[in-house]
């Protein structure tokens, strides 16, 4: 059931009514979405269930813009949040067990310590306190929780982490490996490859014929409509009364009403495509139904719309090479694996020490290429993988590295020139305490993954979705 209050975030007032809301209260209306059945839950860890409320209060006060949210869909940013809940969650739950505690002295004495309650004589001012409180909309004690709740995770992780100090000449010996100076030979290898126009006919059959159940074009016949305020219930705005209308809708679907009959309710017609293939440059809304084609009948949203499908048959067929779009696809294929097959001898014959320094020198016939990493983090030219592979091989090594784009290119590590440590270098000093920190992160890092599995944690994927849709 979607709540009123989402129902009105679409209407012509709400933009009017953000503009006088609060702002770390941008999503509290949200919550009611979720109000019914079992759709409550985002995430259960053992026998504790993370309530959609709990992750909407979790948003709120992360200060995250609902905008930043709606851009950075595609890129997980609510599962990344959800994790950040749970991961707090676990923490909690961790600081219970290991029965941490922070006494009401030890706040104080944090709070009194703050310099930014202190006048210039460096002594603790009420009214600074108090202040600060009130310019943050903040009562004493959810600041006092807060200060309590965040010294005790420190507390926590200074627990675990006790202990995890690197040697010094381990440090020393990583900070001259990773600083010193590689020059390297290269050979972009993209003129060895056969170019597409060379590909014969009689070399996409044989592909075709050597891949047919891999290479197999899926078709399908299906209606859709598309269902929004105007066309459902007369009007443009999305009240209760149509969002009413959806989930009984989707109350149909799960029933099995048929397609037809439910469109037939609704007086909404719909539009029949009959083998339908995916490509780049077709409807979205097509390609979305196509996307979800073992799913053969429901409703998604879809911008301010809801797509109401039915699939009635897919089919598959080998690829016919009298289809333009078809054929390219084909020869793309085939290009890739000509140059994987390439790639994949040349690599070997390194590997079985069958190519020296006269192979490369007759291969490059004078386009050879030189180049200077001053790191190994320098990947102003090659991908930072391939930086790293370079690093790890002594001199007169070959191999094959790539750069951001994917131009393959075949490299002869030629000389490295050594980097000598300075303890009072600048340089090293930035080293030390990015080591220190990626220790302890590394180590954090694990902890999380231990305290997932420690603690059953799973999610729920459909109520997850309901979330994203909402800031579609």
């Amino acid at each position: 059931m979607i709540s009123s209050f989402r129902n009105f975030a679409k209407t012509k007032f709400a933009g009017l009514l953000v503009f006088i809301i609060i702002i770390p209260f941008v999503f509290w209306g949200m919550g009611g979405m979720f109000s019914s059945g079992n759709t409550n839950s985002v995430a259960k860890i053992n026998n504790h269930n993370i309530s959609t409320q709990e992750f909407i209060d979790y948003l709120n006060s992360s200060g995250v813009p609902e905008k930043t949210i709606r851009e950075n869909l595609d890129k997980n940013i609510v599962e990344e949040l959800l994790s950040g809940l749970i991961s707090t969650t676990l923490i909690d739950l961790e600081i219970k067990n290991f029965e941490l505690i922070i006494s009401e002295i030890t706040l104080l004495k944090k709070i009194k310590e703050n310099k930014n309650f202190k006048d210039e004589n460096g002594s603790f001012q009420r009214i600074k306190y108090e202040k600060f409180l009130l310019e943050n909309n903040l009562s004493a004690p959810s600041f006092e929780q807060r200060l309590r709740d965040r010294e005790l995770q420190k507390n926590l992780f200074d627990y675990i982490g006790a202990g995890t100090v690197q040697p010094q000449f381990l440090v020393n010996k990583l900070y001259e490996e990773e600083n010193k100076k590689l020059e390297i030979e290269y050979l972009n290898l993209s003129g060895f490859y056969k170019k597409n126009e060379e590909i014969t006919d009689s070399e996409l059959k044989k592909f075709i014929n050597d891949n047919k159940d891999q290479l197999k074009v899926e078709y399908i016949d299906f209606s859709y409509a598309i269902i929004n305020p105007k066309n459902l219930i007369g009007v443009d705005d999305f009240n209760q009364s149509f969002f009413d209308k959806i989930d009984q809708i989707e109350i149909d679907i799960s029933n099995e009403v048929e397609f037809e009959t439910i469109l037939s309710s609704l007086n909404i017609s719909a539009t029949n495509i009959e083998s339908f293939r995916y490509s780049s440059d077709k409807n979205e809304i097509e390609k979305k139904i196509f996307e979800l084609r073992n799913n053969k009948f429901d409703i998604f949203e879809n911008k301010n719309d809801y797509i109401l499908y039915n699939v009635k048959n897919v089919a598959e067929t080998e690829p016919d090479l009298n289809d333009k779009q078809i054929k390219q696809e084909v020869i793309e294929l085939v290009s890739q694996k000509n140059k994987f097959d390439y790639n994949k001898d040349l690599l070997d014959k390194i590997t079985n020490k069958q190519f020296d320094n006269a192979n490369f020198l007759q291969m490059g016939k004078g386009n050879i290429q030189t180049t200077k990493l001053n790191s190994i983090r320098d990947n102003k030219m090659f991908e930072i993988n391939a930086v790293e592979v370079l690093y790890s091989l002594p001199v007169n090594s070959f191999t094959l590295i790539n750069d951001e784009k994917n131009n393959i290119y075949l490299a002869k590590v030629k000389k490295f020139e050594e980097e000598t440590v300075s303890a009072n270098d600048e340089k090293f000093q930035e080293y030390i305490s990015k080591q220190k920190t990626n220790s302890k992160n590394n180590l954090l890092k694990s902890y999380d993954l231990l305290l997932n599995d420690k603690y059953n944690v799973s999610l729920n994927q459909k109520t997850i979705q309901r979330v994203k849709n909402f800031f579609q």
